[in-house]
């Protein structure tokens, strides 16, 4: 009878999770075919001017014939393009500073972890020092100081979301250092490198893909932030962020500069969050056992 229950709530769990995840997941596939192909196959310039077709409405015909389906900027580029590009740069530069700031976190997490004693001090508490700093403050100041740049961006955003990373893991590996499998790791002999890349790793990297996945709308949302002060990619790259500053000052008569790519950001953001939400529910075991 236990068992039976146990199945029915463990059901009706996965059917709450289940929109959670494949509405947001569905979009994000989305927009990430429109950022991979749409730029090849569209035709549409990103960054090609022509003053003469400038501040043109959504669903205006061109001075070559063609339709701006989402309207024009102040050059008389074609926003569809821009939004495209853009959103080529927003995923890459996101996924580039994940990889880069979990790599680099999930190895000191492990380190600090496994040996504790100074290592781990020292790794936390420069941890501690970061997090100190707003991060959005902080990401500015690295980047006036390194200047624009798709690498530069990658780089300072890394330097300011490993610690997210640090800290979970080493709570992970605290939390299964002591386990059985692992002294019976340690007991046949296996050396250090052995039990924390192939004994402690697998366990920590669920809850690492979950943090990512939440880190990840943060980390667009910060690139657009840079991008809008002119610290992010270059202004020759079509950016969300650079767009949406493009468009300040042409709220009233082109209202769909900085419209479009606002909502393509927020959308965005907002899937990254409900998805990294509900990764968090499925795989966090005191959620599960709180569900029960």
């Amino acid at each position: 009878m236990t068992t039976t229950v146990m199945n029915s709530v463990r059901r009706r769990r996965k059917a709450r999770l289940a929109p959670r995840i494949v509405i947001p997941v569905t979009i994000l596939i989305v927009i990430a075919v429109v950022a991979l192909v749409g730029p090849l196959i569209s035709g549409f310039d990103a960054v090609g001017a022509n003053t003469a077709d400038r501040l043109k409405a959504p669903g205006s015909v061109l001075s070559d014939g063609s339709i701006a389906w989402l309207g024009t900027d102040q050059v008389g580029q074609d926003l569809l393009g821009q939004m495209m590009m853009g959103a080529r740069v927003s995923l890459s530069v996101g996924i580039s500073t994940l990889l880069l700031a979990g790599l680099l976190g999930v190895v000191l997490g492990l380190l600090a972890g496994y040996y504790g004693g100074v290592l781990d001090s020292i790794i936390m508490r420069l941890a501690d020092i970061q997090l100190a700093f707003p991060s959005i403050l902080f990401a500015i100041l690295v980047a006036a100081v390194l200047g624009p740049g798709v690498v530069n961006v990658v780089l300072v955003l890394a330097i300011t979301n490993w610690v997210t990373f640090a800290r979970v893991t080493r709570s992970q590996v605290l939390s299964l250092k002591n386990r059985e499998y692992v002294e019976a790791a340690r007991t046949l002999g296996a050396n250090d490198l052995h039990l924390i890349f192939r004994t402690l790793l697998p366990g920590c990297i669920a809850p690492a893909l979950v943090v990512a996945t939440v880190e990840l709308g943060s980390v667009v949302l910060a690139e657009a932030a840079l991008s809008f002060l002119g610290l992010g990619v270059p202004m020759s790259i079509p950016s969300w962020g650079s767009t949406i500053a493009n468009g300040r000052d042409y709220l009233i008569d082109a209202w769909w500069i900085s419209t479009f790519p606002g909502i393509a950001l927020a959308t965005l953001v907002l899937c990254f969050g409900i998805l990294g939400d509900a990764l968090r529910d499925r795989f966090d075991p005191r959620l599960k056992g709180a569900s029960r």
